[in-house]
């Protein structure tokens, strides 16, 4: 995607980037499931497809936005009790198969124990690291709080994995338009410093629905690429 923020207004696209969204629409419209979920590296499906992983805090709302993206009510399951997502959750898109879409584990939850922590650190890095499936990750960002030293710890280790990401502002909703230039304005600044993260800087919003089809969009560009 070239056009460096959404905000969920409408534009005129190009007749190059309108049919790309609507192949977009067309697969995330069609069959998507559970596949299974994968505590440790060996209980990963075979890295046959391109995958997109998401990752983000706890509270996020990662859940949301992927029942969003897929027109799914209940397809990631989601909880009052932050941090409920401990293993790596994979997702098929399309009949017959063209990609995956990856729950990564919450990260920045307070109460979760120690040595909790570390076994998601550590399953969440080995992944990075070693998945020649992953096209692209998508950092989220909560827009109502902008980034957190624990969202900068993420960028950290997808640049040092030199894995390619997206940062997603969600609950955009939540804030007040007047307020978004200069989140943005904050959020550019940052992602200028990490050498893996891209220019294109999104805002979502589950509940209202916008900027899904952008987003939609540039997870079906990544998975070409």
């Amino acid at each position: 995607m070239t056009r460096e923020v959404n905000r969920g207004a409408k534009s005129p696209l190009p007749n190059g980037e309108r049919d790309l969204e609507e192949r977009a629409r067309r697969l995330f419209a069609g069959p998507i499931g559970f596949l299974k979920s994968a505590p440790e590296l060996k209980f990963l499906p075979d890295p046959d497809v391109p995958e997109i992983a998401f990752a983000g805090r706890s509270n996020v709302g990662k859940s949301s936005l992927l029942n969003a993206l897929t027109n799914r009510k209940g397809l990631a399951r989601t909880s009052n009790t932050p941090g409920r997502t401990q293993e790596l959750n994979f997702f098929d898109v399309g009949e017959p198969l063209q990609l995956r879409l990856v729950d990564m584990p919450g990260y920045g939850f307070a109460e979760a124990p120690k040595d909790l922590v570390k076994r998601w650190k550590r399953l969440v890095n080995d992944y990075l690291r070693g998945r020649t499936a992953l096209k692209r990750a998508l950092v989220l960002v909560d827009s109502r709080h902008g980034l957190k030293e624990v969202d900068r710890e993420m960028m950290r280790m997808l640049d040092d994995a030199a894995v390619g990401y997206h940062l997603v502002l969600t609950k955009g909703d939540k804030v007040k338009p007047s307020a978004l230039g200069p989140l943005y304005e904050t959020t550019a600044l940052e992602a200028r410093k990490h050498p893996a993260a891209h220019p294109a800087i999104f805002t979502a919003s589950s509940e209202t629905g916008s900027g899904i089809a952008e987003l939609r969009t540039a997870i079906f560009e990544a998975a070409l690429a």
